[in-house]
């Protein structure tokens, strides 16, 4: 098999990998949380109401737009960057394709990021 075909599996399955498991991670905890509700209503335990709205709800604490925007794009310009030097150091060129995806990623995001910020300075 040609070395870039199987470069290319691997790529896009550390991507798949790197958007499925966090998902994965958090609907099984969603699951754990109910299972725990239905034992204690089970055994005919009270349940406190704000319990149940933790418990049902999760721990979201609101984020900021703009900083976690900023984060992202400074990422995937980073990863974007590794893959231009390893390409260059290595010398295979299908590297340069994963990295120019990554660094326009990484561009868009950081632009979003400063879009959200002016958006939210004039709001303020």
């Amino acid at each position: 098999m040609d070395e870039g075909i199987i470069f290319f599996f691997v790529f896009f399955g550390f991507l798949a990998a790197i958007i499925l498991v966090p998902i994965y991670l958090r609907e099984r905890t969603r699951q754990s949380a109910h299972h725990l509700i239905a034992q204690a209503l089970e055994k005919g335990q009270t349940l406190d109401p704000a319990l149940m709205k933790t418990l049902t709800e999760g721990q979201k604490k609101p984020q900021d737009k703009a900083r976690s925007s900023l984060g992202v794009g400074i990422v995937l310009a980073a990863l974007g960057g590794g893959f231009v030097a390893a390409g260059l150091l290595s010398g295979i060129e299908p590297l340069m394709i994963p990295a120019s995806i990554l660094c326009a990623l990484g561009g868009a995001f950081i632009l979003l990021a400063i879009v959200d910020y002016a958006t939210k300075k004039k709001e303020d």
